[in-house]
C-alpha cells in the first residue's frame, strides 16, 4: 500500500490462468486451421493478462502510475473495457481502452519514462471505471527483452 495517508496503491497481478487460457486458445485455432472470430483479439507471444483488484470502487482519483523496470525495455499496458474472464468470452479488439500506458527503460537510465498525457488520461479512465467493477483486465506486451519477471508496477490513487 501506498505509504502516504489517502493514497491507495493497487498493483498489477500477473494472471497465469488466464493467460495460458488465451494461449491455449490461439493454439486450438492453428491446431484445427481455424480463422479466430471476426474482431477475436488473440495473445501475442509477448503479451500476459494482468490484473487490478479494486479494494475499493469508490471517490478514487488517480494520482500516478509506479512502474519499475529491472533492465531497459519497453511494456505496453493495456486496459480492457469489460468484465472479461477468457474461458467463457472471447476478447474482442473493441474491448480494448484507448489511449495505451507505454512505459520505457533507456539503456543506463535509472527512471522509467512515459508519455505522461496518455499515462494520465489512461489512469482518470481506469479511477472511472472502478466504480463499476472489483477487477480490471489488462493486456501488457513486453518488448526490447523485457520479461514479466522483471516489472513491479501499480497503479496509485488518492482515496
Amino acid at each position: 500500500m501506498a505509504a502516504e495517508a489517502g493514497m491507495l496503491e493497487l498493483p498489477f497481478i500477473h494472471d497465469d490462468q488466464l493467460t495460458r487460457c488465451m494461449r491455449l486458445r490461439f493454439q486450438s485455432l492453428q491446431q484445427k486451421n481455424v480463422r479466430p472470430q471476426d474482431g477475436e483479439k488473440l495473445l501475442c507471444p509477448n503479451e500476459h493478462v494482468y490484473r487490478v483488484d479494486f479494494i475499493q470502487q469508490h471517490n478514487l482519483s488517480f494520482l500516478r502510475w509506479d512502474i519499475q523496470l529491472e533492465r531497459p525495455g519497453k511494456v505496453t499496458v493495456t486496459g480492457t473495457s469489460q468484465h472479461w474472464t477468457p474461458d467463457l468470452t472471447h476478447l474482442m479488439n473493441r474491448q480494448l481502452l484507448e489511449p495505451a500506458g507505454i512505459f520505457w527503460k533507456k539503456p543506463g537510465a535509472k527512471e522509467v519514462e512515459c508519455n505522461e498525457a496518455d499515462a494520465q488520461e489512461f489512469g482518470e479512465r481506469i479511477a472511472e471505471l472502478a466504480q463499476i467493477r472489483k477487477v480490471m483486465y489488462f493486456l501488457l506486451a513486453f518488448t526490447d527483452g523485457l520479461e514479466p519477471a522483471q516489472l513491479k508496477g501499480s497503479i496509485v490513487f488518492k482515496a
